[in-house]
């Protein structure tokens, strides 16, 4: 196990608000960029693939960067990691707003997914694991689960108000001033992790990517996260736009997805505290289960701004519950030497999914004009999931149950 030097002496509960700030803007910022599909599909005289194309980049990126930003966060602190990703998001901002073409999207895509890499929480929960002690590293984490949907709670009805107010444009010029407020809450989290008290060897990177991937119950995980991803980046990205089409209101999305948000706090809550009381793969597998059950209600039932808002606020109790008990099962599995860098292997697959997530959804809806098929494969992929995390062995390996590090 190590543990996290900071240039701050700061208790643990303020690390753990610092970085929930972290995570919330940079979380709310990325969930929320569905809002922009009508404005700028509309304004570029573009489908909405190709708005879709450049938000599944981004989920990617923010994927294939996280194993990387993790692993460079537990060599050398997290500080330096978020002020470069937070200079990254503005630049990918700035690139939208100065957009023509959907070359120009997939650019600010890109940018955007590199952003998020290194400043949401798979990068993070690794600082936060180290941090904690371990009977309480789960509700920590779901702590940084919990300032996700803070960020997302918050996020939405201030973008929609700056995008109505401001203008689409105007408005992402607002959120790079927002993401600048990222640079200076790095700093308390400068400094190296260091090892724990007695440890004389600390495993090697190669070492924790050869053990992780001989794990049978990792590449479980990897690929109900995957399922994760599919998900929450169809839900976000495509929700408003779905809205609008069954004739609702405009802030009709945007305030559902809020509710998403606040939901999500009380499901991570909830799931932080359940490893008291539930094996975590079988808190995993009812999350799944769940999710399939409430996506059949947006096949079956009319989709009025009451049912719309309700399946939300269903769905936000299910929402980023998977993080505190898939991270969890990373600590397990291996400790926390190499947490934030293991799990951002398995934040890569959530990514992977992401991105096939919104680009498939916005392929599918411009081929069919709806989105019936993104609802049935959503259910079809919760049942796999909760499936495949049924045979999980929840024990540490033979390295930590002999007490080596």
């Amino acid at each position: 196990m190590q543990t996290s030097s900071t240039r701050a002496a700061l208790p643990l509960w303020a690390l753990i608000t610092i970085v929930g700030i972290i995570v919330g803007l940079s979380m709310g910022r990325n969930q929320s960029m569905g809002l922009y599909l009508p404005p700028v599909t509309q304004a570029l005289d573009v489908g909405r693939e190709s708005f879709a194309l450049a938000m599944a980049l981004a989920q990617l990126l923010m994927g294939v960067g996280a194993p990387l930003s993790g692993a460079l966060i537990d060599k050398f602190g997290a500080g330096r990691i978020i002020v470069v990703c937070a200079l990254a998001a503005m630049a990918g901002l700035y690139v939208m707003y100065a957009a023509t073409t959907p070359g120009h999207l997939l650019i600010s895509g890109a940018l955007l997914g590199i952003g998020v890499s290194g400043t949401g929480v798979t990068s993070l929960v690794g600082t936060i694991g180290r941090l904690a002690p371990p009977d309480k590293r789960l509700s920590a984490i779901a702590s940084i689960g919990m300032a996700a949907g803070i960020g997302g709670f918050v996020a939405l009805p201030v973008m929609h108000f700056l995008i109505e107010w401001a203008g689409w444009k105007q408005s992402l010029l607002w959120l790079i001033v927002i993401t600048g407020l990222l640079i200076p809450l790095a700093w308390p989290l400068g400094g190296k992790p260091q090892p724990a008290a007695g440890v004389t060897r600390q495993q090697t990177v190669r070492e924790a990517l050869a053990e992780a991937v001989s794990h049978p119950s990792y590449w479980f995980l990897i690929a109900g996260f995957f399922v994760c991803g599919f998900h929450v980046a169809f839900i976000m990205v495509h929700l408003p736009a779905f809205a609008i089409d069954q004739g609702l209101p405009s802030w009709v999305g945007p305030f559902a997805l809020s509710i998403v948000g606040i939901a999500n706090i009380i499901g991570t809550y909830i799931a932080g505290q359940s490893g008291r009381f539930i094996e975590k793969r079988r808190g995993l597998s009812l999350i799944y289960f769940g999710r399939a059950i409430i996506f059949l209600g947006f096949v079956f039932l009319p989709m009025t701004a009451v049912t719309v808002i309700t399946l939300c606020g269903l769905l936000g109790l299910l929402w980023l519950a998977t993080i505190p008990l898939t991270s969890g099962l990373v600590a397990t599995f291996f400790g926390t030497t190499w947490m934030s860098m293991l799990f951002g292997i398995v934040f890569l697959s959530h990514q992977v999914g992401s991105f096939l997530g919104v680009w498939l959804a916005g392929r599918l809806f411009d081929m069919t004009k709806s989105y019936d098929a993104m609802w049935w494969i959503s259910i079809a992929l919760g049942l796999i999931a909760a499936l495949a995390h049924w045979p999980i062995q929840e024990k540490p390996v033979a390295r930590l149950a002999a007490g080596n590090t």
